[in-house]
């Protein structure tokens, strides 16, 4: 262990400096392309530029890159090549919106490299149960995993802040339960992601000056992923996404069709008069997590953004405590 320490300081100080220092020129570069969209939840005219796919996956990449010199792991390449696919689907979105089924079919080939590298276990662990073999129903999981946690955390993209904000608490999360199961290289391979969010976090906060748009989104969500997948914690971590999976399942389950949510006509958010966000009466808007929040009764941008972090400690600390609960058998 003490031969990782320098490999996995330099890695998260690399990953968060990347994003830190290139989201700066970024947000310059795509305000003289004029890239910016209005934010619906300002009453002023505001506009916000986007995507901030770029700075992040600048930031992953290296970082993983200088793991990868250290410990030259397969699992590694797996995650740079399929989370580096996210965000190439991501922007392609951000440049011309597709139909709803291009992202998880385009997701679910992108999932391809974790086989090809072989950087998985084919055994499901559960808590208390013990694991489950299941060595051709596991593929299929890892082709369905990477759409699932790419669009989970896109569809929660909805306020300043709240992606990147939550990626933080869930990565971290997700981070210090791999050291629980005492899973320590993939560990060190996930603490980057966190550090990318957080970095992020700086400049999609409230005010939000950049917006990480789809590309931001799916790498952000893919990386978590794949992570998960060859860190062999797929349980656990969809215990530390319980609030977006949740978000994305009722959505999904209101429109009872995949679709993009830019194509969505009813708003499952409205405004009050001194521009609060409010439930909206529109019996064809979607049910979001957000519109379940604020069921009772209207609340700040800022106010709800912190009912989802505060969801989101909560299922961290219950992804803790099932990691913990499967006790050091991996």
């Amino acid at each position: 262990m003490i031969e990782l320490i320098f490999p996995t300081i330099l890695s998260c100080i690399t990953a968060f400096f990347v994003v830190f220092l290139t989201t700066p020129p970024l947000i310059k570069f795509l305000k003289k392309r004029n890239l910016a969209v209005k934010d619906m939840n300002k009453k002023e005219d505001v506009m916000v530029v986007r995507p901030g796919g770029p700075s992040i996956i600048a930031g992953i990449i290296v970082s993983e890159i200088i793991l990868y010199a250290f410990l030259q792991m397969n699992e590694i390449l797996a995650i740079i090549i399929t989370t580096t696919a996210a965000f190439t689907i991501g922007y392609v979105d951000d440049r011309k919106v597709m139909g709803g089924w291009f992202k998880p079919v385009a997701l679910a080939i992108a999932a391809i490299p974790i086989i090809v590298f072989g950087a998985y276990d084919s055994d499901l662990a559960f808590p208390i149960f013990g694991t489950v073999q299941i060595p051709v129903l596991y593929l299929a999981l890892i082709i369905f995993m990477i759409p699932i946690t790419g669009n989970t955390i896109n569809s929660i993209d909805v306020l300043n802040g709240v992606a990147s904000g939550f990626m933080v608490i869930a990565s971290f999360s997700l981070s210090i339960c791999l050291l629980i199961v005492q899973n320590y290289e993939i560990a060190i391979v996930s603490l980057p992601l966190g550090f990318v969010s957080l970095a992020f976090y700086k400049y999609h906060k409230i005010p939000s000056k950049i917006f990480p748009g789809d590309s931001g989104a799916l790498t952000l969500g893919a990386m978590y992923g794949a992570i998960a997948i060859v860190g062999g914690v797929e349980i656990i971590a969809a215990v530390a996404l319980l609030p977006a999976v949740i978000n994305s399942f009722l959505f999904l389950s209101s429109v009872k069709r995949i679709v993009e949510h830019r194509q969505v006509k009813g708003k499952p958010v409205d405004h009050t008069d001194d521009f609060r966000l409010k439930a909206t009466d529109d019996k064809t808007a979607p049910v979001t997590l957000v519109r379940l929040i604020l069921a009772g009764g209207s609340l700040s941008e800022k106010q709800v953004g912190h009912a989802i972090f505060k969801l989101a400690i909560f299922s961290g600390i219950l992804a803790v405590i099932t990691a913990f609960m499967m006790g050091v058998s991996f």
